[in-house]
């Protein structure tokens, strides 16, 4: 008797901007499975078109999910190879992507991982913050009471924060932030891994004033965590860690932040007990 085929959901992490940035395994499943569900079609035709991969590509994404997700629920129980891809990047963050995900895993079926850039790891790497842990909140909230909430929560929140943001809204979005985290750094990093990648270090009112007029490309913002309340056994310690760091060859101003995370006290008063004393 002949065994029926296993349909299977391949969550698949594609280029963030360099097409160069793809792994033999993954160029392996585009060309074996029976279709490609994709967030755009256009930009991950551009991905097959270059490693001249010809396979059955769909759409996929927010807006035509409610008739999607089923119709791609039908075929994995048909038995189908379906390969999951996003606009860029790893499927299921900030995208319809997870709902499919756990849809399949609803109904049994298997799901496979092939995995690839992200810019939020990519960001964190680069920022140079402290990110043994933190926390993702996604695209930053249109609504007024959800943008409330999370001021909120990120004014309170220690751990490093992590926020994508259209380019068209993010000189927006960095004055709201230096309306309220003060002197915590921000770092945005955009373009990642093309030609103009860029990534600025500063306070919100730094950034915004470094950014251009126009910045192109799908942003991440890197957010410092609130400060722990300082007491004068952890500023001291703090600034013999900083003058320690001095005398390897850092300047002042880095020493101070390098030792503010990690001891949580301000690199503000770091530094001015360094240059006082």
């Amino acid at each position: 008797m002949k065994q029926e085929r296993q349909g299977r959901l391949w969550i698949c992490g594609t280029p963030i901007g360099n097409l160069e940035d793809v792994s033999l395994r993954l160029l392996k499943v585009l060309r074996s499975v029976d279709v490609i569900a994709a967030e755009d079609t256009r930009r991950t035709g551009k991905l097959l078109n270059h490693y001249r991969i010809h396979n059955k590509l769909i759409s996929y994404h927010e807006h035509n999910e409610r008739t999607m997700l089923p119709r791609l629920m039908n075929m994995l129980k048909e038995g189908l190879q379906v390969a999951l891809v996003s606009d860029a990047g790893m499927p299921g963050i900030s995208d319809p992507g997870s709902k499919l995900v756990a849809a399949a895993a609803a109904n049994d079926l298997p799901v496979a991982l092939v995995p690839g850039p992200t810019a939020v790891v990519g960001a964190l790497v680069l920022s140079g913050l402290d990110i043994d842990r933190f926390v993702f909140y996604g695209f930053v909230p249109r609504r007024l009471g959800e943008r409330e909430e999370l001021k909120e929560e990120l004014e309170n929140q220690k751990m490093t924060a992590v926020l994508y943001e259209a380019p068209h809204r993010v000189r927006e979005t960095l004055s709201w932030l230096g309306g309220f985290l003060g002197d915590r750094l921000v770092v945005l990093v955009r373009e990642l891994t093309k030609i103009h990648e860029e990534v600025l270090r500063g306070t919100a009112e730094q950034v915004l004033a470094a950014v251009g007029e126009e910045p192109r490309g799908e942003c991440t913002l890197v957010l410092e965590g609130a400060q722990k309340r300082k007491t004068p056994a952890n500023l001291a310690k703090a600034v013999e860690m900083a003058q320690e760091l001095r005398q390897w060859g850092l300047g002042s101003k880095d020493a101070a932040r390098v030792a503010s995370k990690f001891m949580g006290v301000p690199a503000r008063a770091i530094y001015q007990a360094l240059i006082e004393s």
